[in-house]
């Protein structure tokens, strides 16, 4: 996920790391809670951790703010080609998933596993119109991101006048419930979900819209912290009283962005969570199979206690994506950096 840069001059916002660590690690904690049998009482674990799924579409509107902080004013002033813009979405993503696609295919050979590898490999997958792939299940996410990289410049567009930017905020969230009540069934040919890329544009448009008012928001968020976490607070309470509404979530997550613009220090804003939110999508992308292989020894049901058992689960699930995000994103530098000097040496010709 892309530094926060302020068009102009560069400004890294701190507070969206912890966003994003807290997101990853939410979204992990739902994921072993599904995927393992756990009977557990509650409201934490049977209403808060399951509801952690919803959190990619803060990723979403991250995901937006972030590149228009990073590259909205170069592409709105032709300062970085196509090619250069395209090229350091691929660097940054593709090395790191195709290496998960492999491992995933090793552990578990099928032609069909073969099909999706490639389709994953390509990363346009998310312009498939019913993409039901298996191979890194999570991945879908990646797939629905990059079509908003894809069509990041014709994005600009849309947010380069105010206007036309909240006209595309109505249509993207008018066409979200277009798609739930109309489009999204058997007589369209589609049966979509949030993978699909018009159904979560209204979260991508939410973070371009933050962006174009981000200096003001955080100069209000900076004078006026107590009422913004009193709304984030009523905002959240409001998601579990009223239900899971793409409206109630598009307002929760737009004030947890907005709070963040204060860039606050503390549990958002610290070294752990910096730390964290470096590697946030390599822990998404990589705690199922760090969860699949705690399951394959046998250690989700270590304690008679379900509780016990579910918190070693999921803290040796964060563990073991966390050394293995590290691990793997070094050598992926250390093999960009011995193929560059490799073709420095043998294939360009001087």
């Amino acid at each position: 996920m892309e530094e926060t840069k302020a068009v102009g001059e560069p400004r890294h916002y701190g507070t969206l790391d912890g966003l994003r660590a807290f997101s990853a690690l939410g979204i992990v904690l739902m994921h072993v809670r599904a995927n393992a049998e756990y009977s557990i009482d509650g409201f934490v674990f049977n209403s808060l951790i399951p509801s952690f799924t919803m959190l990619v579409y803060l990723f979403m509107m991250i995901s937006a703010f972030s590149m228009c902080c990073g590259y909205y004013d170069k592409i709105m002033h032709n300062e970085i080609s196509v090619g250069q813009f395209y090229g350091k979405r691929y660097a940054r993503v593709w090395p790191f998933f195709a290496l998960l696609c492999l491992i995933d295919i090793i552990i578990s050979p099928s032609v069909e596993s073969l099909y999706e590898v490639f389709a994953n490999l390509t990363l346009c997958f998310g312009l498939l119109p019913n993409a039901d792939i298996s191979v890194i299940g999570v991945g879908w996410f990646l797939g629905t991101v990059f079509v908003f990289y894809f069509l990041f410049p014709f994005f600009c567009y849309l947010m380069s006048d105010k206007r036309r930017a909240w006209l595309s905020f109505g249509a993207a969230y008018l066409f979200n419930r277009l798609c739930t009540v109309y489009f999204f069934n058997a007589d369209h040919g589609s049966v979509g979900d949030r993978s699909n890329f018009i159904y979560s544009a209204v979260f991508f448009v939410a973070g371009g819209l933050i962006f174009l008012y981000r200096d003001k928001i955080g100069g209000f968020v900076k004078k006026r912290r107590l009422l913004v976490l009193f709304a984030v607070i009523v905002s959240a309470a409001g998601y579990f009283v009223i239900g899971s509404y793409i409206a109630v979530m598009v307002v929760m997550f737009s004030l947890f962005l907005i709070y963040a613009l204060g860039d606050f220090g503390g549990a958002l804003k610290n070294p752990v969570t910096k730390f964290l939110g470096s590697i946030s999508m390599e822990i998404y992308l990589s705690h199922m199979v760090s969860f699949r292989l705690i399951e394959k020894l046998g250690m989700t049901h270590l304690f008679a206690s379900d509780a016990l058992s579910y918190t070693v689960t999921a803290a040796g699930t964060i563990a073991g994506a966390v050394c293995f995000s590290v691990i793997a994103v070094k050598c992926i530098k250390a093999a960009g950096v011995l193929w560059a000097k490799i073709k420095t040496k043998f294939l360009v010709k001087k």
